[in-house]
């Protein structure tokens, strides 16, 4: 007889649910596919941490143990906002940017991630109104989607946020509404999209915060991996009162789960008491090798060198994205950071197509995995281009887009044939003139529907289509 024996889950009606609502990370799922050595990874945000001069490593990871005294900090109990001296080098290295802050207020967190997931727990109650940008990092939603918010995403263009959209936002949801919490906005090299706020928009953005009361959250992960144009001041360094979020993670290594949060002192102490509650610390130990690491060594020698490779592998795959990728495609250009954002055409699904994807040796996130309601923005992805070679980058981008244009052959026959309505076989064929493929999209009431039954491969319009294009090309030869 078999040994083998089926578990069943018994606590499924006793899951709370807050959870039940809870979606996984796409670049979570990704990343056992993106290990397989036939597949070149540009889903994940990974920093190229073999940059790292090992003597530099040693050093701050030698100073956190080599010690009686050390010892005993590194491996004993910390306090919850963070070992001292470490919350006196991050306000230091803060002022490189403009910010300036009290070691007090600081508070050290095991990772940006967990910073997120403390303003959350902090802040929000079930239905309470929360501002986004729209994509936004899908890590953020993850933590702010346990607390029940309502999650508002306003539209970003090549300057960041929108500020004509956010001030029609607010002006729905009314000056002092007490369910309106914060905005949350990442404007430096925005994850997913890589756009940058402009200074304008920045300013008009704080104004707005004050008329509607509301507090401004900046996760400030990319802002010192810039490759052109030059240095934006941060939302903090403008308001005191806005709650800054740093991290190691993209300077150094995210193996070190360090960052932070800058606020009024008000504001941390709420958030130390749901700390405490959380892990009581952080590590002490990744606390001291960092606090060495960035008061001992020449990191900052280490950071251009990083800012040298990304900007080389951004390079190539813009280069990559003009040679191969078809005129129906648009993507941002990123100043900096680690990501670029690809709108396809309304009716393509990179969320169906990822398996195709993954079968040529390629991954990315599709662009629903970024927005609150995980529907919007499915013809759109996000790709990175911090971790893998420029050659590597090349082939990436040139399997995908032949992945694409496998799909959108099919669909130009579809349009071709008048088979896909809402597009009309007339306009179908992009011009010199147009500037996107959006530009040859008839608006139709039929238009939604058609593209989701094409995105869900129904087999009834599949095959009235392909009756249609198969009288097209049988008039074609008459």
């Amino acid at each position: 007889m078999s040994s083998a024996h089926i578990t069943f889950d018994t606590t499924g009606d006793k899951i709370a649910r807050r959870v039940r609502k809870m979606r996984p990370s796409a670049v979570r799922n990704l990343f056992a596919a993106a290990t397989r050595d036939d597949v070149i990874s540009l889903s994940g945000g990974m920093p190229a941490v073999s940059l790292l001069p090992e003597e530099d490593i040693r050093r701050a990871t030698l100073a956190a143990i080599e010690s009686p005294e050390a010892r005993a900090v590194s491996l004993q109990y910390g306090p919850t906002d963070g070992l001292a001296g470490l919350r006196a080098v991050l306000a230091d290295m803060m002022r490189d940017l403009g910010i300036r802050v009290k070691a007090d207020q600081v508070l050290v967190t095991t990772g940006a991630q967990q910073a997120l997931t403390l303003i959350a727990e902090a802040f929000i109650d079930p239905d309470d109104i929360i501002i986004t940008e729209g994509p936004t990092y899908l890590g953020a939603l993850q933590a702010f989607s346990a607390f029940e918010p309502d999650v508002r995403a306003i539209p970003f263009d090549e300057d960041g946020m929108r500020m004509d959209l956010l001030e029609e936002e607010l002006k729905r949801i009314g000056k002092d509404n007490p369910r309106l919490k914060f905005c949350y906005t990442i404007p430096n090299f925005q994850n997913p999209g890589g756009v940058t706020m402009t200074a304008e928009r920045r300013r008009r953005l704080l104004e707005l915060a004050h008329e509607y009361n509301f507090m401004v959250v900046e996760d400030d992960p990319y802002g010192r991996l810039r490759y052109d144009g030059g240095h934006q001041v941060p939302l903090k360094a403008m308001d005191d009162s806005v709650i800054y979020l740093g991290t190691i993670s993209k300077m150094l290594g995210p193996g070190l789960r360090t960052g932070w949060i800058a606020a009024p002192e008000a504001v941390l102490a709420r958030i130390n008491l749901v700390k405490q509650g959380a892990d009581l610390c952080g590590s002490a130990f990744d606390q001291l090798v960092v606090q060495h690491y960035f008061a001992d060594v020449a990191w900052q020698r280490t950071l251009q060198k990083f800012i040298a490779l990304y900007k080389e592998r951004r390079d190539a795959m813009l280069a990559a994205l003009d040679e191969f990728f078809p005129p129906e495609a648009t993507w941002t250009h990123p100043a900096g950071g680690m990501f670029l954002w690809i709108t396809l055409p309304d009716y393509m699904d990179t969320d169906s197509m990822l398996a195709e994807a993954l079968e040529s040796g390629v991954t990315y996130v599709p662009g629903n995995s970024f927005f609150p309601d995980g529907k919007t923005g499915r013809n759109s992805m996000r790709v990175n281009f911090s971790f893998e070679t420029p050659e590597s980058i090349t082939e990436a981008i040139r399997r995908l887009a032949k992945v694409i244009e496998e799909r959108l052959e099919l669909y130009r026959v579809f349009i071709e044939a008048g088979a896909l309505p809402g597009y009309d076989r007339k306009d179908a064929a992009m011009d010199e003139n147009a500037t996107s493929w959006k530009d040859v999209i008839v608006d139709s009431e039929q238009n939604e529907e058609a593209v989701m039954q094409a995105r869900e491969g129904d087999a009834e319009q599949i095959e009235i289509a392909e009756e249609k294009v198969t009288e097209a090309q049988e008039a074609a030869a008459e």
